[in-house]
């Protein structure tokens, strides 16, 4: 979808914190919205209250001991078991993938080095590592990606440890890779970089990577008028 202007454009919504449960609902909206052309190529970036997220095949045999009133969802994305909650960038991508774009290995690629991208503005040497998906820092994960495509329409997406607490992973097998430790941005000797500032890093290097010309940086915090600036009709 092309901006006014004749552009290539792309939404992005910072949406604060927001409950897990109530971005699965925002991710079906705007797939069901961007699949019949309502919305823009739309990009969510988030954090999480704490939670863990299976993929839609994974096995809960990489699931350890979770910490007390901390969640468990199985969702209809790729990968395995991970973890989301504060100082983490989630970033849900909702694109319409077009001719040759329609290419799944492709895209994964481009969220990769869109994230090493924007980390290496960060002063972050950042790489992908072969046979396997996200973000590396030698043999530390930085960021993990697990996707979901309907229709050539992409949903959920990546997650970016800035400020973690990277303890909760202690609780899994991180994306069931047996030995991997997680890393962060912070661990990586940027603690001061804030996670709104990781988010613009982001989003420059997307907009690169995937050739968007024009953006629409929009601020919408967990409340249903503001939820509704993302451009749907939001519920009571």
């Amino acid at each position: 979808m092309e901006s006014k202007s004749g552009t290539k454009l792309l939404r992005v919504v910072r949406l604060g914190t927001l409950e897990y449960e109530r971005a699965l609902e925002l991710m079906e909206r705007l797939v069901a919205a961007r699949l019949c052309e309502a919305v823009p190529d739309t990009l969510l970036l988030l954090e999480h209250l704490p939670v863990y997220t299976l993929g839609r095949g994974a096995s809960e045999r990489h699931v350890l001991a979770l910490p007390p009133q901390v969640p468990l969802y199985r969702v209809s994305r790729g990968g395995q078991v991970t973890f989301h909650g504060p100082g983490q960038l989630v970033g849900y991508p909702i694109l319409g993938l077009e001719g040759a774009e329609r290419d799944v290995l492709r895209y994964l690629r481009k969220l990769e080095q869109a994230i090493i991208a924007a980390m290496a503005e960060a002063g972050i040497a950042t790489a992908q590592r072969a046979g396997f998906t996200g973000a590396w820092c030698g043999q530390r994960k930085l960021a993990s990606i697990g996707v979901g495509i309907r229709k050539w329409t992409t949903f959920h997406g990546f997650a970016l440890n800035v400020r973690t607490d990277l303890t909760f992973f202690d609780a899994i097998v991180p994306c069931g890779l047996e030995g991997v430790r997680m890393t962060s941005v912070a661990e990586q000797g940027r603690p001061d970089l804030s996670v709104n500032e990781t988010a613009t890093l982001v989003r420059d290097a997307f907009c690169r990577i995937f050739g968007f010309e024009t953006v629409d940086d929009q601020q919408a915090a967990d409340n249903p008028v503001d939820l509704a600036t993302v451009g749907l009709q939001a519920r009571n």
